[in-house]
């Protein structure tokens, strides 16, 4: 078994062992003060040097069935029975520790917020580390708990205690989570210096001496996995500050772009939105009035009987809205800039007979353009894509229209209204009179007796 010096003192990050054991690129010390990777944090990494040489520590991984610790190298070996001097990365074992810190000390916050925030899940192995709650805390308990917790760093000097029990024991702890660690159980513990714990909790990771040490503590946004659980992403400690840092240069930057205050961007840039919205509606309505005067300048050709029209577009944001124009029983063919595409109908069936069955826009396209090498694709009505071809995209489309004959409906005549007296009768055109007409009207006597 390997001795773990990181839990005598997590800050010590030198040391002196001998090489035990190597297999292949790994080899296992007497003694290190590298951390192995579990329990959700990262393994150390940092360097080994002896009298021969030195290699870089690229992982570090714990055997639990012989509590061995292997390190993995790049570099020259060293052999067994040589002495070593070890140094672990410092920057990356802080940031890990202010991290893990940060974990514990948030998760209580959220707890004293409100008991059903449990934790289910946790993830601290990049920047951005997750909390993963039961509950489904709000927007308003998110922040509570970034409050609670920051007056608790900013006031309260929380010191780590990490104490082995028996399990027997873990009540007279009252840990926030439920460990199922069986025998003796490793205790993290923030204490203040009046000896009440503001957090204890079952945990094998390295954490800061002092709590104040893992602020700030950030959260960045929330996101709902399911029903019932939510997680929380945050920063802590060094890394939480870096991202402050750029987050408030970069305010700064655009509030001086906008001659205003850095708390007055976000009004700033409200304003700029509803005015972006404006002007947003009113390109939208000039595309959609060049679009119906495109069409109309569009010559109708007849394909089988079908009116059809070909619109050239030099602007692609003109491809949709010519296509939403299409009139009334016609068919409209749209190409635009780098060989997008579209086609439309609008009740065809309404104006026509067909020799075959509906003329399904999506369909025909589709099966035109992937003989073409191109794809695309749409509903009944109305479909887009991208062709290689664009010099024979209208072409082709009406080639594959002809396949269909196309018979105009009768426009229908119009009814009397219901109701509507009828007109008398006037006098022919050829020149009878009045009486003449009541004559022919009249029945004739008759001689039978």
């Amino acid at each position: 078994m390997t001795r773990a010096l990181y839990y005598e003192d997590g800050t010590a990050l030198t040391f002196d062992a001998t090489v035990q054991e190597i297999n292949g690129s790994e080899v296992v010390l007497d003694a290190t003060a590298f951390y192995p990777e579990g329990g959700g944090q990262n393994g150390d990494v940092g360097r080994l040097t002896w009298a021969e040489g030195s290699a870089a520590v690229l992982d570090t991984r714990k055997d639990k069935a012989t509590g061995l610790i292997w390190h993995r190298l790049e570099g020259p070996l060293p052999t067994v029975g040589t002495p070593i001097m070890g140094e672990v990365d410092a920057a990356r074992r802080w940031r890990q520790m202010q991290r893990h810190s940060g974990e514990h000390l948030l998760a209580q916050a959220f707890r004293r917020v409100n008991p059903a925030f449990s934790v289910a899940a946790v993830g601290m192995r990049n920047p951005e580390c997750t909390l993963d709650l039961e509950g489904d805390p709000a927007e308003m308990h998110v922040q509570a708990a970034e409050i609670l917790l920051r007056e608790t760093l900013g006031r309260t000097d929380l010191t780590l205690e990490t104490p082995t029990v028996s399990e027997d024991d873990l009540h007279l702890y009252a840990p926030r989570r439920e460990t199922k660690v069986r025998g003796q159980v490793r205790l993290v513990i923030f204490r203040d210096s009046a000896g009440e714990a503001f957090d204890v909790s079952a945990c094998g990771g390295l954490h800061v001496p002092r709590a104040s040490l893992a602020a700030p503590v950030v959260i960045l946004r929330t996101e709902r996995i399911r029903a019932g659980l939510t997680r929380v992403v945050f920063m802590a400690g060094e890394e939480a500050g870096e991202y402050l840092t750029r987050v408030y240069r970069d305010a700064r930057t655009l509030a001086q772009g906008f001659s205003v205050p850095v708390d007055r961007v976000p009004e700033r840039v409200a304003a700029l939105s509803a005015e972006r919205d404006v002007l947003k509606a009113e390109a939208a309505a000039l595309r959609e009035r060049l679009a119906g005067a495109l069409l109309e300048a569009a010559p109708v050709e007849t394909v089988n009987g079908l009116p059809v029209r070909c619109v050239t577009v030099d602007d692609l944001a003109l491809l949709l809205p010519v296509l939403n124009a299409v009139p009334d029983g016609e068919v409209v063919l749209a190409l635009a800039p780098g060989g997008r595409c579209g086609m439309a109908r609008k009740h065809l069936d309404r104006h026509f007979t067909f020799s075959n069955h509906l003329v399904d826009v999506g369909a025909i396209f589709g099966r035109v353009l992937k003989a073409a090498g191109g794809k695309g694709g749409g509903k009944s009505e109305i479909a887009q894509g991208v062709t290689p071809q664009p010099d024979g995209f209208f072409a082709a489309i009406k080639e594959a229209l002809a396949a269909f004959v196309f018979v105009r409906v009768p426009e229908p005549q119009p009814q009397p209204e219901y109701g509507q007296p009828f007109k008398k009768l006037s006098a022919p055109a050829s020149g009878l009179e009045k009486t003449e007409i009541v004559g022919m009207l009249k029945p004739k006597p008759s001689n039978e007796a």
